[in-house]
This record gives structure tokens, C-alpha cells and sequence, in this order.
């Protein structure tokens, strides 16, 4: 009954402990900053990365499942992708050793060598090492997540809220299918109960053109914004020139890249169920009204005691 969960702390990590602690499970979590204010007494935090596998095979002996989320959203200083890789597989030799009977990867969709991004070619290689770690294992690949404090599109909601034009890159027409975060926390735990070795897109019921998108957001949040379409290269010139008033990175170039590919559209049967046309709706009242940072939450990092 005991589970371990990294990233409790954060967005979809939050959200599977969540989901394991309304099943009755036990949850540990492992982290890299202290529990915030509110943070759910009942999780049992583990500081990680650690160079001690020794204590990390003895933190996670008597787990059941371990649900990871460890992954960075850019490269940025000492943060890099080879970075996450290492410390993922220190953590999947631990869980080896440590007995641990499944293993729940949360990846991203349309991971492949051949994406156009290094994001999505670095998250294939990952998948890659998970399904040779000798574990039995699932990977689980969200497309756009979104939920209660959410970053991406909260932000977008904020800018739509703030700013009397906003830039579309390219022509809009590119297709993104935004996932709740409860919805990719019950896809994770259901994969964590079972014991064949698969990998699942996490996508929503509603599929959208980025133009439609930004205006159902626009609708939920009364934004009067001129949405105008400009080149790729001025839209991400216009989110550095916000990046510097809110001291943030608001959406990299390889971002822009993976949006107008249509990477974060699923070709399989949505496993979603909740709609972002009624979530944005019922949630119009805090959506964008304040921003998140990125770099505050998964940068800044306070070391854990």
C-alpha cells in the first residue's frame, strides 16, 4: 500500500498523490525543496537527487509503485537534460535494487528521435532507459496539461488578461489536445495497478487549432485583446520583452517549434474525460489572474534540509 511519487510538490506530481491518497494508498515523495505552505502533511518527503544510493535504495524499499514526473521544461545553467536523464536512472537502479514492483513514467507525447526539438528527443531516450531498467514499467505521455496551477496555460491567461494585443505565431491553424492534470493523475495510478509493460498517450476529448484555443481562454477571462497572427520570430521576441517584466522565461523558441508541429495532438482514442471548454468556464474567476513562474517554481531552488 505504499507508493512513492517524485515531484509531490509540484504540478502533476501533486495531483497522483492526490489521486493515491483518495485510494487509500501510503505516499512518500521524493523532492529537491522543502513542502510548501499547504502541502498534504500525509506525504512523507525524501530529499533527491542524492549521490547516497545506499539511503535511496532504503527510502524506497517497501514501495509498491513509483510514479515519476522528474524532467526539467528548458535547459538552464546546471539544469540539463543529461542532467534529468542521470538522476532518473540513479532512481531506477535504486527502485531495482530496492524490490519496487512497477514503475509509472510520466513522458510526453509524440516522443522520437526524430521530433524537431531536443526536448522531445531527449524525453525518447529517456523512455528508452526506462523500458531497459529491468523494472516492470509503464510510460504515460501527457499532451498540454492543465489544471489548478497550472503554468503555461494560466500564463497565456494572464497575458490575454493584461496585455491590449496577443501575438499568434504563424497562422494558428496547428492543433494542440489540452489534458487535465486529474485526468493524467487517474490514467498514471491506473497503469500503476497493472503489470503489463506499455506506454499510453494522456490526451484530452476536445482537440482545438491554437487559434480556437487562445479563444475559448479569451471568452473564459472577458479579454479584450486584439489577437493578431504575426511571424514565429516576433512572437517569441514579444514573450522575452514579457519575460523580462515578470523576470521569467515565458515560452522558449523550442516551444513555438513543438506548438505549430501539432506535436501535442494524440492519434490515439482520448483517455480524458474532462473538457478545457468547460474547465476554463468553471474556473474563469482565478484563471490568469496572477502569474506563475517558472523559474520561482522548478529553478530557484531551495535546497531540502
Amino acid at each position: 500500500m505504499l507508493d512513492a511519487v517524485t515531484g509531490a510538490y509540484s504540478f502533476t506530481g501533486r495531483a497522483i498523490a492526490r489521486r493515491l491518497l483518495t485510494d487509500g494508498r501510503e505516499v512518500v515523495t521524493l523532492v529537491r525543496r522543502p513542502a510548501p505552505p499547504g502541502a498534504d502533511p500525509r506525504v512523507r518527503p525524501i530529499p533527491f537527487p542524492t549521490t547516497d544510493r545506499t539511503a535511496l535504495v532504503t527510502a524506497l524499499s517497501g514501495v509498491d509503485t513509483l510514479y515519476n514526473t522528474l524532467w526539467i521544461r528548458f535547459e538552464r545553467g546546471d539544469w540539463t537534460f543529461e542532467r534529468a536523464t542521470t538522476d532518473t536512472n540513479l532512481l531506477l537502479g535504486a527502485a531495482r535494487e530496492a524490490g519496487v514492483r512497477r514503475l509509472v513514467h510520466v513522458s510526453v507525447v509524440n516522443a522520437s528521435p526524430d521530433a524537431p526539438t531536443e526536448y522531445f528527443r531527449a524525453k525518447a531516450r529517456l523512455e528508452d532507459e526506462v523500458r531497459r531498467s529491468g523494472l516492470s514499467w509503464a510510460v504515460v505521455r501527457p499532451t498540454l496539461t492543465y489544471g489548478p496551477g497550472d503554468i503555461l496555460v494560466n500564463n497565456l491567461s494572464w497575458v490575454l488578461r493584461r496585455f491590449p494585443v496577443f501575438a499568434i505565431p504563424g497562422n494558428g491553424r496547428y492543433r494542440l489536445q489540452p489534458v487535465h492534470v486529474d485526468d493524467v493523475a487517474a490514467i498514471a495510478v491506473a497503469q500503476g495497478a497493472g503489470s503489463d509493460e506499455r506506454t499510453v498517450d494522456a490526451a484530452g476529448p476536445e482537440t482545438y487549432a491554437f487559434d480556437e484555443f487562445v479563444a475559448l481562454l479569451a471568452e473564459a477571462v472577458g479579454s479584450r485583446a486584439l489577437r493578431v497572427h504575426v511571424p514565429p520570430r516576433l512572437s517569441r521576441l514579444g514573450s522575452q520583452v514579457i519575460g523580462l517584466l515578470v523576470r521569467d522565461v515565458v515560452l522558449t523558441a523550442d516551444e513555438v517549434t513543438e506548438l505549430m508541429a501539432s506535436l501535442l495532438v494524440s492519434n490515439a482514442p482520448p483517455a480524458g474525460q474532462i473538457r478545457l471548454s468547460e474547465w476554463a468556464r468553471a474556473s474563469a474567476d482565478e484563471l490568469g489572474r496572477s502569474y506563475h513562474s517558472e523559474l520561482d517554481r522548478h529553478y530557484r531552488v531551495v535546497p531540502s534540509p
